[in-house]
């Protein structure tokens, strides 16, 4: 398990806009490789997006996929908030949390809902027949996750259930500031050059 740090430094709502733009295309990414992705955001105060974002990498080459994504991410789009100031260039950075994760809580069963779907192999190949997966839902927060991994859809639960209390407890992390200097010291770190990605669109 890696866990990776998107953050939109001191930028913008334009970076933050691109932060949730780079989740996407990583999560879509990892789908295709078979790589499990579970994601939560901090606080989006405006309606553009959050600052920072943990996404927590496993499965088999996740050590491969990671060293993709650390460093600066480049997305060249017009500014469209206010479209017309120059700028083009929109700089977020992926950093690796080093340590050991913060231990997760007991999740109260009233506050997760199961539901059941049919486990597929990566970009959907090798679809089962029967409905072994397991998709868990935090009601009070709506963080989501999605455990595939075994034949049996009882231990695809209790995969997901350990997947969605880690998520809940680091969602709180960086939720809570006091916690999070490692975090807060790379916003400060987001370099604007020599990106490891650069993404071209008209807009976002």
């Amino acid at each position: 398990m890696i866990r990776l740090l998107l953050t939109s430094g001191r930028g913008p709502a334009e970076c933050r806009i691109a932060l949730m733009k780079t989740l996407g295309v990583l999560v879509k990414e990892a789908e295709i490789a078979g790589i499990t992705v579970d994601v939560t955001v901090g606080p989006d105060p405006d309606g553009h997006g959050p600052a920072s974002a943990i996404a927590i990498i496993e499965g088999e080459g996740e050590a491969a996929f990671v060293a993709t994504w650390i460093g600066s991410i480049l997305w060249v789009v017009q500014r469209p908030l206010r479209p017309h100031h120059k700028r083009k260039n929109w700089f977020i950075g992926v950093f690796r949390l080093e340590g050991s994760p913060p231990q997760p809580a007991p999740l109260k069963p009233s506050d997760v809902r199961f539901e059941t779907l049919r486990a597929g192999g990566p970009g959907g190949q090798h679809q089962n027949k029967t409905e072994s997966a397991v998709r868990a839902v935090h009601t009070p927060t709506g963080l989501v996750v999605v455990a595939r991994e075994d034949r049996s859809q009882h231990r695809n639960k209790a995969i997901a259930l350990e997947r969605l209390a880690l998520l809940v407890k680091v969602a709180s992390v960086l939720a809570e500031t006091t916690d999070c200097e490692k975090i807060q010291s790379n916003h400060t770190l987001v370099e604007r050059g020599r990106p490891v990605r650069t993404f071209r669109a008209e807009r976002f």
